[in-house]
């Protein structure tokens, strides 16, 4: 039997396991929320507030401006967005007529980005005036089938003198923009009229969100308002602190990341609570918000929490308002984890999800039990089974590690134009459709969720399986070491053997040599690098996780 739930006596979320949660389209949990409060603060953006009937206003006004250009349901609307104001409004406001966003990164290249929007068939993007973003999309403006390009003016987001010293004093950081037919300002797409009612159901397709997988063209992952809806409701029912409409997140992630998407933005707006956004991760600039503004919780990614750690204003921070930490994205390292509670006594709990699921598949509770090392139990109304590793159509060997594979509401519909990939996305298993995440995992008697590593960062030594994050886990254990990666290179004897790849801590002094004797005298034989390489920085992902992939293309 699949090893997908177990009994609620030890499962230590605030709801059952067994919890639904009614589906709902996005722009309708927003009305809900509005009614709520229309008044409450929504986003805290460098200085201004701006409320969810602000946001709810600009939404519906860029609906109707969408329209005027032509947009109907399911047209494809890009965003390609730092964390600035104008995203939620675009986001939901490409929602309520009907089109489907689509999430780009503002660190894209012309080349991607215009492949990007071919594949997808992106006919209006969204950015703003900053120069290096504004030449990358109008580049791809007149190169691609894209039709429109609205740029919103950075200056008219932030407090009136903070505006104001952009215009005068820093100039050079505004784009020339040449607005015309084909590039229209956020003003101009926005000018209040009321957009025309356009019926939108849990059952249609609200994001599609591109994701790198290991090899070959970014796909998209097609995500309908339901799976998105439910996610954050399922987010949502894990704080057990009590009015949810009085957090305030510390929104550091891009929200242009499913992570984000859904443990920040959509989580936020279906509790009425409140985020406290940055354009991007700047450690000083974290730390400040957060004691601004009182942050009550801050999801991020391990390098995050690490970059805090060694800013010299952690110490001098009023960190009192924090009530969890919540890290995803990459693997925890132990020694970050423990000496971040250690020095803040703020709780990090680490969970895990993908972009296929929406966002969230599991976390540790944010009170009460929680093991480290662990991506903690299931979000309520999810099921997973463990896969063999050679054969996904059966189930793993008892006791032992598999594939895990999800299944819930939050699981995407498939790959936007690639049916020929379900086939290998997905197992059927008793019936039910899982999601194969490409991660080897253990679920212990407690329903706690282990990743090992994934299917394809498996090194081959001589016939045995080495998990590169194994041999991460010890290294980082050695005290000058910062950060590490572990891949296999290629050996003519046993096919593979691991190297690893470090950088120090600051002040740290250790050689190479050193560390692969002191890393080998405490690994499995088949385990033992055959050099560490130290490094002044490793390669990271868009939301600044380590990135084994890059890494691996580099080195080979």
């Amino acid at each position: 039997m699949p090893v997908s739930n177990v009994a609620p006596a030890a499962y230590h979320h605030p709801v059952p396991l067994e919890t639904r949660f009614a589906p709902a389209s996005l722009p309708a949990l927003l009305e809900r929320t509005l009614a709520m409060n229309p008044q409450a603060p929504f986003l805290h953006f460098l200085g201004r507030t701006y409320s969810y009937a602000q946001i709810h206003k600009q939404a519906r006004a860029f609906a109707a401006g969408l329209q005027a250009l032509g947009i109907a349901k399911g047209d494809r609307v890009g965003l390609f967005l730092p964390n600035v104001p104008i995203y939620a409004a675009a986001y939901y406001g490409a929602m309520m007529a009907g089109a489907v966003v689509v999430n780009f990164s503002p660190l894209y290249s012309v080349e991607e980005l215009s492949w990007q929007v071919g594949d997808s068939g992106t006919k209006v993007l969204v950015t703003v005036d900053v120069p290096e973003l504004y030449k990358t999309a109008s580049k791809v403006l007149g190169g691609s089938a894209l039709e429109t390009l609205v740029v919103g003016r950075l200056a008219d987001m932030l407090p009136w003198y903070k505006g104001i010293a952009l215009k005068l004093l820093k100039r050079d950081q505004i784009a020339d923009v040449a607005y015309g037919a084909a590039i229209r300002s956020w003003a101009e797409m926005t000018p209040g009229t009321a957009p025309a009612a356009v019926e939108v159901t849990p059952a249609d397709l609200a994001l599609l969100q591109y994701t790198g997988g290991t090899t070959g063209r970014p796909k998209g992952a097609m995500l309908g308002h339901d799976q998105l809806s439910v996610n954050a409701q399922q987010v949502a029912a894990l704080n057990p602190f009590g009015n949810p409409a009085g957090e305030c997140f510390m929104g550091a992630l891009p929200f242009f990341h499913v992570f984000a998407n859904t443990a920040l933005l959509n989580h936020a707006m279906v509790t009425g609570a409140s985020i406290a956004m940055v354009p991007r991760f700047e450690t000083k600039q974290v730390l400040a918000t957060i004691q601004q503004y009182r942050c009550t919780g801050f999801p991020g990614v391990p390098t995050m929490f690490q970059a805090m750690l060694d800013h010299p204003d952690l110490a001098k921070t009023d960190l009192s308002s924090l009530k969890v930490c919540i890290s995803g994205g990459a693997p925890m390292p132990g020694p970050v984890h423990e000496k971040f509670e250690a020095v803040t006594g703020v709780r990090i709990c680490e969970g895990y999800g993908l972009t296929e699921s929406s966002g969230v598949v599991s976390a540790n509770p944010y009170d009460g039990t929680r093991k480290r090392g662990t991506i903690g139990q299931l979000v309520p109304g999810t099921e997973v089974v463990l896969l063999d590793k050679e054969d996904h159509t059966r189930l793993a060997p008892d006791g032992e590690p598999g594939e895990l594979a999800v299944h819930g509401p939050q699981v995407m519909r498939g790959y936007w134009n690639r049916p020929e990939t379900d086939a290998d996305s997905f197992a059927e298993i008793e019936g039910k459709r899982y999601l194969r995440t490409g991660d080897v995992a253990r679920i212990d008697e407690d329903g706690f969720l282990e990743i090992v590593d994934r299917i394809k960062d498996m090194i081959a030594v001589g016939g045995f399986k080495v998990f590169p994050s194994v041999v991460e886990d010890v290294i980082l254990e050695h005290p000058a070491v910062k950060e590490a990666l572990v891949i296999g290179v290629p050996e003519e004897y046993r096919g593979e053997v691991p190297r690893a790849y470090v950088t120090l801590n600051d002040g740290a002094a250790a050689s190479a040599e050193e560390l692969a004797n002191w890393l080998n005298a405490k690994i499995g034989k088949h385990e033992r690098v055959d050099m560490v390489v130290v490094r002044e920085s490793l390669p990271k992902t868009m939301i600044g996780k380590l990135d084994r992939k890059s890494l691996r293309a580099e080195v080979l």
